[in-house]
């Protein structure tokens, strides 16, 4: 019985292949839509505890940035390969960490369970030891790094209101923090300050007017220990989920110039404990919801803030540490490109995940640091896909995605496709709409473009077939740590540009299209 499952599959997915639909994809390579910063890949380390729990299960282990196990070589290694790797320092209890330098501070100590706590805990401290330590790692791996500030320094809660949290920031801590990481001649890419208060908040918020009051501050303090331009860190707010008047506020009180990136969070597919999640990441329908915000958050930067850029500074797809079946699995992938891809369309300059390592969503697996699939998944984007972003699309199935960018390397387009049908593939061609000729002098010039060429394929598919396997294959070999727990060299299939790309059902690939003639991309 085994036997004859086993033959009825290999059938199937053998007629599968031959009635693969054919889909046209138009690539408009005459213009771009929008720029992606060089490093738009970006990965989180966040604070949480080892009892940080959630749906009865705690699975953060030692991932927090206190107790991260900094000389594992899988985590140096897996940070090295991006060459460089944009890190964000951050996370829920950012707004209850103080840092033990100077006389700010009287209490140093670590975070405990509280239930009346902001997210179920005390105030948490960061020992300048473990902030050398941190550094040494990111020094010697090449991180870009952000680090999150505490916004509610010196505030307390509203008597009113208690999510709302009112007064002055204290920025003293702050000051003594940045001093001493001057003097160890630390590199800081940018400073974000606060975390989830904006709008509504989460465990707390500060009104808007407020917050750019504070933001102001610190854009004093960074002005002053960094006078140099060229070596000042960016300044990114605020950190939260979007509401349209609170962030039009917030740009519009701080004024021309001041920040620098308006970062805002994403955990579209909802909580980590819902049973349809496994649906949701293969849904295009449901995945197509979150692009209104992305286009809001694109014209609130257009109309108040121009002078700034959009970020993801957050994205975990489920809230609560992402699903225990779901967000480190081969399925994820499909969410998780699919929001690369989709908010660099809308000028989107970085996308930071939740997290590197830790809870159910992590890119390495939070107790071996072995890479989950996801990981594989941001490393090809991150070399292959280019800061230039252009406008591709067809008229095949919606589970068949396909976002264009500039090569970030050589001269043509790389394309990425997703094929989120468990049970249709695709055979897709590539024409080059250049919107300058008559058809019939285009399809000439696109048959000289790409049809007698060679290109570049990375098809990634799920071992055996299942979405919810850890173990991702490349060109149908498993992507494994090599002896020397390196991460494994990626090569492409080099393929006849005359034949039609094959994609597989359930399967994730990126296609190099080196000759491909872009006025884009020149």
């Amino acid at each position: 019985m085994e036997i004859k499952l086993i033959l009825c599959g290999i059938l199937l997915s053998i007629i599968s292949l031959c009635l693969a639909e054919d889909v046209q994809v138009k690539v408009k390579g005459v213009t771009s839509i929008a720029r992606t910063d060089e490093n738009f890949v970006c990965a989180t380390l966040d604070w949480w505890p080892i009892n940080k729990c959630d749906y009865n299960q705690c699975p953060w282990g030692k991932a927090g940035l206190l107790n991260l196990d900094l000389n594992n070589k899988i985590l140096s290694n897996a940070i090295k390969a991006f060459n460089p790797l944009r890190i964000r320092l951050g996370g829920s209890l950012q707004d209850q960490v103080v840092y033990n330098v100077g006389n700010a501070v009287e209490k140093c100590s670590q975070f405990r369970k509280k239930k009346d706590g902001l997210f179920g805990f005390t105030q948490g401290c960061l020992q300048m030891e473990r902030w050398d330590e941190l550094n040494d790692l990111f020094s010697k791996t090449g991180v870009k790094l952000t680090f999150g500030l505490n916004a509610l320094f010196g505030k307390t809660p509203s008597k009113q209101d208690k999510v709302l949290w009112v007064g002055d920031w204290n920025p003293q801590n702050t000051l003594d923090f940045m001093e001493y990481t001057l003097s160890k001649g630390y590199k800081i890419d940018s400073y974000e300050l606060g975390n989830e208060l904006c709008s509504e908040g989460v465990s707390a918020k500060i009104e808007s007017e407020q917050y750019a009051k504070d933001f102001l501050r610190l854009k004093e303090i960074v002005y002053q220990f960094y006078p140099n331009a060229s070596t000042r860190p960016k300044l990114l707010g605020p950190a939260g989920f979007y509401g349209k008047d609170w962030f039009n506020s917030f740009l519009k009180y701080t004024g021309p110039g001041v920040v620098d990136c308006l970062t805002h969070h994403i955990y579209n597919l909802g909580a980590g404990v819902d049973k349809t999640l496994i649906d949701k990441v293969q849904d295009p329908y449901f995945l197509d919801q979150v692009a209104q915000t992305y286009r809001d958050i694109s014209k609130t930067v257009e109309e108040f803030g121009p002078w700034s850029g959009a970020w993801v500074g957050e994205a975990g797809g489920a809230y609560n540490s992402g699903g225990k079946d779901v967000s480190h699995t081969f399925a994820n992938g499909f969410w998780y490109l699919d929001q690369l891809g989709m908010t660099s369309t809308f000028n989107h300059k970085v996308f930071c995940r939740q997290a590197l390592i830790g809870g159910n969503y992590g890119l390495l697996n939070t107790t071996t640091f072995i890479p989950n699939p996801d990981y594989y998944g941001a490393l090809l984007w991150h070399r292959l896909m280019g800061k230039t972003v252009i406008e591709s699309n067809h008229d095949g199935s919606p589970f068949l995605r396909v976002y264009s960018h500039c090569s970030k390397k050589g001269s043509g387009v790389t394309l990425l496709i997703i094929n989120m049908s468990n049970s249709s593939s695709f055979d897709v061609s590539v024409t080059n709409d250049l919107n300058l000729y008559p058809e019939e002098i285009s399809s000439i010039l696109l048959t000289e473009d790409s049809s007698s060429q060679q290109r570049e394929e990375y098809h990634l598919t799920p071992k055996d077939g299942n979405i919810q396997s850890d173990i991702v294959l490349l060109n149908g070999n498993p992507l494994k740590l090599t002896e020397s727990l390196d991460i494994p060299e990626m090569k492409p299939n080099v393929v006849d540009g005359s034949s039609p790309i094959k994609v597989a059902a359930d399967s994730i690939v990126f296609v190099n299209l080196k000759n491909f003639k872009a006025p884009a991309c020149a």
